[in-house]
């Protein structure tokens, strides 16, 4: 295939996902002009219109969504295969990555630049959602979950661990009291958040006491960033990671309560929708959150967050 039709079918599947020719033109350094002829091209030597487009938005037609589907993965494993045979080891292509928004935006975005500089002409796109993506639908290469993973078709790796605490601002416990035990918490209000209403309960071990208190919320967001906003404004108590509150306890907006009972670990997986043909980007990006994790565990432990 003529290296002008891949360009061509690469630049049709960024249109398609930003839903923007000028943004496909900026992200592949040509003009909108170009990009929107050889698009044309593309559509008259298929005899299908791909795009659907008005003075509002770009969309994809049908036939250009199942297009899209069936060329995503085809242009992935170009990128592999010229990946595959590169001696100095830099990785080039497009990948798409899903993790939770507060996990990308306090965790990995402020330690990235390592890995794009290493790799500086792979292309990152991070979906941020604390909500579970198809990941299919969405050809997302690499999804990044904290908790229990659901049953799915892909395959999975456990790449590191977050510690669970609960936390409340000072002036709700000046106006509530501070718990001193997991029981206190049954006369609390609780702020319901995705790390906190995976479970029915929450669970706490102490010296080989363990306690189970069922709590319901109060108030409940599935955004980790909304569960610690409604706690930094005195909402209630909330149960989430020692990374996402780590600014709030470092400034005093947030306390770490019942800090000698451990709550139970969350492990972190990298989720690969496509299985044993996972590509090599996605493999890499994997390896390099794992140390990532892995340094911020260290970190946190070293603070005493996690305790």
């Amino acid at each position: 295939m003529p290296l002008k039709d891949i360009l061509a079918l690469r630049l049709y599947t960024r249109v398609a996902r930003l839903g923007s020719f000028s943004a496909a033109a900026r992200e592949s350094g040509l003009a909108q002009s170009q990009v929107s002829r050889m698009i044309a091209e593309l559509e008259a030597s298929l005899g299908a219109r791909l795009l659907s487009r008005t003075t509002r938005a770009v969309v994809p037609t049908e036939a250009g969504m199942e297009f899209l589907a069936r060329m995503e993965p085809i242009l992935a494993a170009v990128d592999d295969a010229e990946n595959s045979v590169r001696e100095n080891g830099e990785l080039r292509g497009l990948l798409r990555i899903g993790m939770p928004s507060t996990m990308g935006i306090r965790v990995v975005i402020p330690r990235l630049s390592a890995f794009t500089e290493r790799h500086p002409m792979l292309h990152l796109e991070l979906m941020l959602e604390d909500q579970w993506q198809d990941m299919v639908k969405e050809a997302v290469d690499i999804g990044i979950r904290v908790g229990n993973l659901p049953d799915l078709a892909g395959t999975a790796r456990r790449i590191g661990t977050m510690h669970r605490v609960i936390v409340a601002s000072p002036d709700y416990l000046a106006r509530h009291g501070t718990p001193v035990t997991p029981t206190d918490l049954e006369r609390h209000r609780i702020v319901g958040g995705p790390a906190g209403s995976q479970a029915s309960s929450w669970q706490f071990e102490r010296d080989g006491t363990v306690s189970s208190i069922n709590l319901a919320p109060q108030f409940s967001t599935n955004d980790t960033a909304g569960a610690l906003a409604a706690a930094t404004g005195g909402l209630g108590i909330v149960s989430t990671t020692s990374w996402a509150c780590a600014l709030e306890l470092a400034s005093g907006t947030l306390v770490h309560l019942l800090a000698e009972w451990r709550m139970a670990d969350l492990p972190v997986h990298a989720y690969f929708p496509q299985g044993r043909a996972t590509r090599l980007a996605a493999r890499a990006f994997a390896d390099f959150l794992a140390t990532t994790l892995d340094s911020e565990h260290a970190e946190s432990a070293a603070s005493g967050d996690g305790a």
